[in-house]
């Protein structure tokens, strides 16, 4: 493979993908705390709420690709396995099946978490002049900062 001549150093863009590969992480997490809720949500709202988780975790599948795509992009290996995103992520998986109410709580904290993490990763762009990644991360805030939103409307 030749070498990477994007107008980023080397140690820039490890340190980047550093900073991806826990947003990744968390955002994969996230798509399977998401899936699993969709999969086994009851309740009286229970087809506003699986309608919208669907929603939600196909909207993370999308990005996860993406981001896994920017760390490829900056020359990095994307991790790829559950060991490996467990190992990065900041959130935390969930035991058995929580009420309907419990989900919601539980997903509006994560993609809390996923906006924090966004701006951990935003810095390190930003530090390197890394506009395609700052692009990308703050797209990924966005989603996250509405889609808390969106969940805390429903407590």
């Amino acid at each position: 493979m030749s070498t990477i001549d994007i107008g980023i150093n080397k140690q820039d863009r490890e340190d980047i993908a550093e900073g991806l590969k826990r947003l990744l992480a968390d955002s994969y997490t996230l798509y399977l705390q998401t899936h699993n809720f969709h999969w086994n949500v009851t309740g009286p709202q229970f087809r506003e709420l699986h309608l919208m988780f669907e929603e939600h975790y196909t909207e993370l599948a999308i990005a996860v690709d993406d981001i896994a795509e920017r760390i490829r992009t900056l020359g990095v290996a994307a991790p790829g396995t559950y060991k490996g995103f467990a190992a990065l992520s900041s959130i935390e998986e969930v035991e058995g099946v929580p009420a309907a109410a419990e989900m919601v709580v539980t997903l509006t904290e994560g993609h809390e978490q996923v906006v924090k993490t966004c701006r951990d990763a935003l810095k390190k762009a930003q530090e390197a002049d890394d506009e395609s990644t700052a692009a990308l991360v703050g797209d990924r805030m966005r989603v996250h900062e509405k889609t808390a939103w969106m969940l805390r409307a429903m407590q």
